[in-house]
């Protein structure tokens, strides 16, 4: 069984035991969350909703909060002496899929 749903403007494909990372959500490490906005829930049949499914939802478990590695940001402009380096880091949030309903 596994269901699309929509968080942090994308879409995911989730199951049931799978460990997803999105874009940080304000909830504790061991908190529950559940997300209403689901697109697709597909077992033996397939639902689709228009645009989202009514009563679906999906359950997940935050395991932690955390900061992704570091990407190196470089500017230049040829000529002219720029040359500019910025770090970045996203927050993220890993969740695991508890159960799927709908």
């Amino acid at each position: 069984m596994y269901a699309i749903i929509i968080t942090g403007g994308k879409q995911l494909r989730v199951e049931v035991g799978q460990k997803i990372f999105i874009e940080k959500l304000t909830a504790e490490p061991g908190a529950t969350v559940t997300f209403d906005q689901v697109l697709l829930v597909a077992d033996k049949s397939v639902k689709v909703g228009t645009p989202t499914i009514k009563g679906a939802s999906v359950t997940a478990k935050v395991e932690k909060q955390g900061l992704s590695k570091k990407l190196t940001v470089f500017t230049y402009k040829s000529k002219h002496n720029v040359r500019r380096t910025l770090g970045h880091r996203q927050p993220y949030t890993s969740l695991v899929i508890e159960a799927i309903n709908g």
